[in-house]
């Protein structure tokens, strides 16, 4: 592959997890890898293994205009944007704080959405171009206590929906990358939240309830994250990438339970696990 043949690839969220095992799977396979995160001193694997590192906040504009900017300098194109930044915080919908609330809307999407329209202009400029979103089967059914959660998923799934439609006259193709239970730090931060926001208030029960049956699940059954950062690495590369990736446990049966049973089944069924 030469290098003018090498495609350019900015992913964020990659200090740790999918981001990080996708960057280094891409890095594998001779792209150009700018690894964006906050926490820059946790990617120094990233480092040594060739990626160019990017200290970005996606509630931050400026920190994504001078990236994307950044790049276009050095490389003079983007192919491939991989929204991957994002995080869980738990709690009842009378309990989570509306900032709390908007900052986690901010991270999950507008973040994304504000560094996808940054990056789009160049991608048809260049006639061509590839956006992959990290969402999760979280935004294909609800939880108790995950709803703040679960609206930017389900937000991420509309918005790339919409994207993809938008885009295909630009050859501008949009996949959806929607992970079940991973292997990842995500559990232990979002039960974290959870088990801080609900103590003391009428949900403090449920929710270490809730709490222990997340960590149990991870434990026994989440899977590697290098799945998921395969099938990045898959919708980054392939000719023709499938609109939407699923992968680890759950990622294929919640969703398909949610879509076959009555709602009050479903709701039943989940209540039963988690309350």
């Amino acid at each position: 592959m030469k290098d003018t043949d090498k495609k350019v690839i900015l992913i964020t969220g990659a200090s740790s997890g999918i981001g990080e095992v996708a960057a280094l799977r891409l890095l594998g396979r001779g792209c150009v890898v700018y690894a964006a995160a906050r926490r820059m001193e946790r990617m120094s694997d990233l480092a040594a293994a060739g990626a160019h590192l990017l200290s970005m906040d996606v509630t931050d504009e400026e920190t994504m205009r001078l990236g994307v900017e950044r790049i276009m300098q050095e490389q003079g194109r983007i192919d491939v944007l991989v929204n991957n930044a994002g995080y869980g915080s738990y709690g009842a919908v009378e309990c989570v704080p509306i900032d709390e609330a908007r900052r986690q809307m901010e991270v999950n999407v507008f973040g994304l959405a504000s560094l996808t329209q940054m990056v789009i202009p160049h991608m048809r400029q260049q006639g061509f171009g590839r956006i992959i979103n990290v969402a999760s089967i979280a935004g294909h059914f609800n939880e108790p206590r995950g709803g703040w959660y679960h609206a930017t998923k389900h937000a991420v799934v509309a918005l790339s929906d919409s994207m993809r439609m938008e885009l295909k006259p630009f050859n501008i193709k949009v996949v959806l990358i929607e992970p079940g239970m991973i292997a990842s730090e995500w559990a232990d931060i979002a039960m974290q939240h959870l088990e801080g926001i609900s103590a003391g208030t009428p949900y403090e029960t449920s929710a270490k309830r809730q709490s222990a049956f997340f960590r149990t699940g991870y434990s026994k059954f989440a899977t590697p994250a290098d799945r998921v950062g395969r099938s990045i690495e898959k919708a980054s590369l392939s000719r023709c990438p499938r609109v939407r990736y699923r992968d680890g446990f759950g990622s294929t049966m919640f969703p398909l339970l949610h879509s076959l049973l009555p709602t009050r089944w479903f709701d039943a069924a989940v209540c039963s696990m988690m309350n």
